[in-house]
């Protein structure tokens, strides 16, 4: 039996816890290359017939969280590039926004198809999370999603409840929200190609589905990253297997091919780094200004795939990347949460059943805010906060002024707020913790300043620390030696970090400095480590807390699962409201922590 931490509402685990032969690359038509045009290329208006090919429209989302409403902070805003080089950041997002821009994007487009490529929820704002996201399975059946692929997040709750977001029913603790009010589930197929069982082999969901409007039939195929259970709770993907991505959209789009479904775009929740963060910079015809692993999975694909529309990175791109055969094809991603959508527009082969490579081309675009509200989702939006009000509005602290979570930096101010939460928990549950470390990917937003509804600026509210922090981990407790502690922080930057780092934040008391003029794990000095002020001991033990998922070995922190004397604490939203109603008040409200704890060399 679990009990319910002070604070939480005992509902659940969950509670307690343009022309042929042109592709446009951001806001910029840039010629393909000759080698694929072919002479079914033709050019002319959308949503028209040219002979034997027919306009096809696709609109994708990705990475939305569940935030149905406004995203705030820096989470809320997009970066737009100037033709000179300045730039403005734009508040955008809102689901309510999103139905409108989706709508009036699909005008004059009789041959239209709305995707996405993995986490629509999962770490979602407690407007969607305090209600296992049913709440943005709905918004997505009112959006007219056609199909979505499963990316990591679709695993938080496991396997089951990924099948019961799919099919309905209530919830099998918390049962139905309302009386006479059953959830239905999702109106689109969830794909996870590369997702087996472990004993079978068999997919857990479909692996493709194809869609069909009007004599058009397009396959998708969803995959999510090879290495979901690397940042996925064992829990969520126990009895799993998840499988090469290219590997997999390879055999699902020879099996297309024989069913004589040609035209096939693959959803891959994996993605990219651009070189610019701007939703509508260019990004170049040879992806040489695009980084990470998409290059490697695309350059890998079948070439039959005819576009990829990707994810997980939280980065917006449109990118022309290499296939197999050197021929450049189209990879997308629309940052996240419901801030942009990509347009996709190319021309569909009647004859070859194919599309026409050479026309594609695709464009991000921004959800404004000032455009006019969808009105059926301001109700669906109005139902479920109706619902989540008597516990989404209670204060739980005081701030002086945002504190964001810079997840592009090595240390942020939330990130060492949290840090310090968790160590006042834990040293509740014995007294001898020296230390916590809190992994970045588990910051979900920043603690802002400026008041999200009626509560007034500088209060925060338990909505706004649960979007924060919405996995409901537990603050773990664990004995490492002092060679196992410095190994801790050489994984941030070496092992299954080295091409990505993953920068812990720390506790006060705990500094060390960061090299980046080195490589691997030697970017952590060693003999710089102090615990209050002190150097480490190889040789000494140190008790240290972490969350449930980094203590497992999360994120490629293998040594953390490897501590002795485990000790199973509360639940880490708890230890961060405990601590800023412990360390604020209306009248003497917390300041941002300075983030100066870890030295940073370029």
């Amino acid at each position: 039996m679990v009990s319910t931490p002070p604070g939480r509402p005992a509902l659940s685990r969950r509670l307690t816890a343009a022309a042929a032969g042109l592709v446009t690359v951001g806001a910029l038509a840039v010629a393909m290359p000759a080698a694929q045009a072919t002479p079914d290329a033709a050019s002319g208006g959308h949503g028209k017939h040219h002979g034997r090919t027919v306009d096809l429209q696709v609109l994708a989302i990705n990475d939305f969280h569940g935030n149905l409403e406004p995203p705030t902070g820096s989470s809320g805003r997009v970066t737009h590039q100037h033709p000179d080089g300045t730039t403005e950041q734009i508040d955008a997002g809102g689901v309510e926004y999103l139905a409108t821009a989706l709508r009036e994007a699909r005008k004059g487009h009789s041959h239209s198809m709305t995707v996405a490529p993995g986490d629509i929820v999962g770490a979602s704002p407690l407007l969607s999370g305090l209600f296992h996201d049913e709440p943005t399975i709905e918004a997505m059946n009112a959006l007219d999603m056609d199909v979505v692929g499963v990316g990591n997040h679709e695993f938080d709750e496991g396997a089951a409840e990924l099948k019961r977001l799919q099919k309905g029913g209530c919830h099998p603790e918390d049962g139905c929200y309302a009386e006479g009010r059953v959830f239905e589930g999702a109106d689109f197929p969830i794909l996870a190609a590369n997702v087996v069982d472990e004993k079978t082999g068999k997919p857990l969901m479909a692996p493709y589905t194809i869609k069909k409007t009007k004599g058009v039939a397009v396959g998708f195929i969803g995959v999510t990253l090879e290495g979901t259970p690397d940042i996925v709770s064992a829990e969520g993907v126990k009895g799993l297997k998840f499988l090469d991505e290219a590997e997999t959209i390879d055999k699902y789009t020879k099996e297309l091919r024989r069913k004589g479904v040609n035209a096939v775009i693959a959803l891959v929740h994996e993605g990219g780094t651009p070189a610019s963060t701007a939703y509508n910079a260019d990004c170049g015809t040879d992806g040489a200004r695009l980084s990470g692993p998409i290059v490697d999975i695309a350059k890998r694909t079948n070439a039959g795939v005819d576009a990829l529309i990707t994810g997980h990175t939280h980065q917006p791109y449109v990118c022309s990347l290499p296939d197999p055969r050197g021929d450049d094809r189209l990879v997308t991603s629309a940052a996240s949460f419901g801030r942009l959508f990509t347009e996709l527009n190319m021309e569909y082969d009647r004859r070859t059943r194919d599309i026409v490579r050479a026309s594609v081309e695709g464009t991000n675009h921004v959800v404004h805010r000032n455009r006019a509200k969808a009105a059926d989702l301001t109700g669906l939006v109005d139902y479920w906060k109706a619902l989540a009000e008597p516990v989404a509005n209670r204060p739980i602290g005081w701030i002086s002024e945002d504190i964001p979570a810079d997840r592009t930096a090595v240390e942020s101010p939330l990130g060492d707020l949290i840090a310090d939460a968790q160590l006042a928990h834990a040293k509740k549950l014995d007294p001898e913790t020296d230390l916590a470390l809190m992994n970045p990917g588990g910051i979900r937003a920043d603690l802002v300043y400026a008041a999200s509804g009626g509560e007034g600026d500088g209060v925060v509210t338990y909505a706004e620390g649960f979007t924060v922090q919405p996995f409901s981990n537990t603050v773990n407790l664990v004995t490492l030696t002092g060679e196992q502690l410095l190994s801790v922080l050489r994984e941030q930057v070496g092992g299954a970090n080295a091409a990505s780092p993953k920068f812990l934040q720390v506790s006060s008391g705990l500094t060390y400095t960061l090299d980046l003029t080195k490589s691997g794990a030697d970017r952590v000095v060693a003999d710089s480590v102090r615990l209050n002020g002190e150097p480490i001991d190889p040789s000494a033990s140190y008790r240290v807390a972490a969350n449930s998922f980094l203590a497992g070995g999360g994120d490629g922190f293998g040594t953390l699962a490897k501590g002795t004397d485990p000790l199973v604490g509360g639940d880490d939203l708890a230890a961060l409201q405990d601590y800023l109603t412990a360390n604020s008040s209306a009248a003497d409200p917390l300041d941002a922590p300075a983030a100066d704890r870890i030295t940073v060399v370029r």
